[in-house]
């Protein structure tokens, strides 16, 4: 088994079904997206070079990790600096109803284009 699935399927619930729920949003607002595994955690990429987001499980929640989320507009005011990150922002979910399945996909897609001016600069 792909060892970023066997993070996942390992997580305890109600962990778990967040992250099996954010994998879902990422396939759909992502599709060319690819599950890998990264510094002991799943990680998107866009293509073999360019890391996009990751699941962390947190003890009491789950991030959702971007990177280059500091250049997000952060228009719903929910992404999440903390720990000292420069570059790296989070949506943090403690329960499965805490996930607004349009406003990540909203979120995915603009890091998406950031991501790729990125990579054409």
């Amino acid at each position: 088994m792909n060892p970023a699935l066997e993070y996942i399927d390992r997580t305890p619930e109600p962990y778990r079904s967040i992250m099996l729920h954010l994998q879902v949003l990422v396939e759909i607002a992502i599709p060319e997206a690819q599950l890998k595994y990264k510094w002991r955690m799943p990680f998107y990429y866009l293509d073999d070079k360019t890391m996009f987001c990751f699941f962390n499980f947190r003890k009491k929640f789950v991030d959702l990790g971007m990177t280059y989320g500091n250049e997000l507009s952060n228009k719903h005011g929910v992404l999440i600096a903390g720990e000292g990150r420069k570059m790296l922002r989070s949506l943090r979910f403690e329960t499965i109803e805490d996930i607004d399945d349009t406003m990540v996909i909203e979120t995915l897609k603009e890091l998406k284009e950031i991501r790729l001016n990125h990579k054409r600069k």
